[in-house]
């Protein structure tokens, strides 16, 4: 695959309804025309909240959609047909289909049992009681609708290793479930962050378990079989061991029928916690790059305060680019949401360009900045709050641009706080590119691009500066760019 660019089909708030799938299967053909050529997809199977999960709150990993449970046949986003005829069309195209797997947690259990729990400090989770808490929870699936239809598996909680919520004490917390089948405390190889950051929401699945191990395997070669998709996207990784991935994609890439794309959130800001994954894993899996998208949140309210010839430094992408998936926003980090850091509009056509027209990391663009979203929801202050996320001007452009002009030799001019660029020199079959932008004044930049480039004619393919520019016989020109704004610079006759 040529500059593989990833979308993201889908935001927090996409509406409900089953118009998802529908879409996605209407859009399939024209994807190439702007140079998408991967999609991920939001979570397939049934959440605990039925046909209004987002998805994140796992259920039925083998409900696709297919069965009544949770209060509708359909997930929020269609039923399985729908998701089938959407990736049959996405396929049929060429674009490479990701799938969410969310195995971190269960939430919506069937039934209640009688376990035994101890309470965990919330802020320290090695802080574990050593009192001992006869109860009940709501542990048990047994996915009555479905009725054993594709996995026979019952969870209860010998699956399980914490839990939020107990009845009978009725308590809320952080609770240890006290499982002589697993082993006392929390999984290794997992975040630090609180002590031990294995317990995030809901029943959290305890891979040590090794029946829990075998059955998730199973359910990725079934899905695969299913569905036919061409790769991953694992949720919340920091919150699963690292050797439980390391073994499930090791399985997946051995039975898959050719080789899988696989990128993993692990959402923190220290790039040395996603190297030590990338390592725990021997690199099997790409992580997104949670500090850039931090650095383009920090640009983007800083203005021209903020050094862009800093732009990359602490980033994944400077200090591991083959295992870097980059991105400028996600469903997480949009506004109302848990990691809520969102690039402002202004400086999304530079943060943009800079993921997309450089040869490091393979981009992700995010929905609502390619079709705009809309939506209301409640603040952490409780107030409502309606949140216009616009199209973001250029974007399909910048796409496009990345397919057409962004390769060859990359070489950086990051030598002003405030204009940088960078330029590509193009390959035997393929153009090259000048990229310049500036998060300040309107910005300059005189480059020689070498002899091969002498005595051209250069224009802006993104028609943001009307002047052209042409380059002696070294190569050598200035290229400029409009204040808070970017050019793509191409030689006049490769169109």
């Amino acid at each position: 695959m040529k500059n593989p660019t990833l979308l993201q089909t889908f935001h927090w708030y996409y509406p409900d309804g089953g118009k998802l799938w529908p879409e996605l299967r209407e859009r399939a053909a024209g994807f190439n025309d702007i140079g998408i050529n991967m999609v991920w997809l939001p979570p397939a199977y049934k959440g605990a909240s039925g046909g209004y999960s987002v998805g994140y709150d796992s259920y039925d990993l083998f409900d696709l959609g297919e069965f009544d449970q949770k209060g509708s046949v359909a997930t929020k986003y269609g039923d399985k047909t729908q998701l089938l005829a959407a990736i049959n069309a996405l396929k049929e195209n060429n674009i490479a289909v990701l799938l969410d797997v969310v195995v971190n947690h269960k939430m919506g259990a069937d039934e209640k049992e009688a376990i035994r729990v101890q309470r965990v400090n919330a802020q320290d989770r090695t802080q574990i009681d050593d009192e001992i808490i006869e109860c009940e929870a709501w542990t048990r699936y047994t996915f009555p609708t479905r009725a054993g239809q594709y996995s026979q598996f019952i969870w209860d909680f010998k699956c399980f290793s914490g839990i939020d919520h107990i009845e009978n004490p009725d308590e809320d917390g952080v609770f240890k479930i006290v499982n002589d089948y697993t082993g006392e405390g929390w999984n290794d190889q997992v975040d630090d962050e609180m002590g031990n950051f294995d317990y995030l929401m809901g029943e959290n699945i305890d891979f040590r378990n090794h029946a829990v191990t075998e059955e998730i395997k199973y359910w990725a070669r079934w899905v695969m079989d299913q569905t036919g998709c061409d790769g991953f996207r694992l949720d919340a990784v920091k919150h699963i061991p690292a050797w439980f991935y390391k073994e499930w994609i090791e399985h997946v890439q051995e039975v898959a029928p050719k080789p899988l794309f696989i990128v993993a959130e692990y959402w923190s800001h220290e790039v040395g916690k996603l190297q030590q994954y990338i390592d725990q894993v021997d690199g099997k899996t790409m992580l997104f790059d949670a500090p850039l998208h931090m650095k383009f949140h920090e640009a983007s309210k800083l203005g021209r305060d903020y050094d862009m010839s800093q732009i990359f430094t602490g980033t994944l992408v400077e200090a591991d680019p083959f295992h870097a998936v980059t991105l400028v926003a996600n469903h997480d980090t949009q506004p109302l949401q848990a990691l809520e850091a969102p690039v402002e509009a202004w400086f999304k056509p530079l943060a943009y360009a800079l993921i997309l027209l450089r040869e490091n990391g393979v981009p992700s663009i995010f929905y609502p900045d390619l079709y705009g979203a809309h939506y209301e929801d409640t603040g952490g202050d409780g107030e409502t709050y309606a949140v216009d996320m616009p199209v973001i001007d250029q974007l399909d452009q910048l796409i496009l641009a990345r397919q057409r002009f962004a390769h060859g030799v990359q070489t950086l001019w990051f030598d002003h706080p405030n204009c940088i660029a960078f330029s590509r020199s193009g390959t035997d079959d393929d153009p090259g590119c000048v990229v310049v932008l500036s998060n300040g004044d309107d910005g300059e930049k005189h480059m020689t691009l070498g002899e091969n480039y002498g005595h051209k004619t250069w224009r802006d393919f993104l028609g943001n500066r009307d002047e052209w520019v042409t380059t002696d016989e070294s190569g050598a020109g200035v290229f400029t760019c409009n204040g808070g704004s970017v050019s793509v610079w191409i030689i006049e006759d490769v169109l």
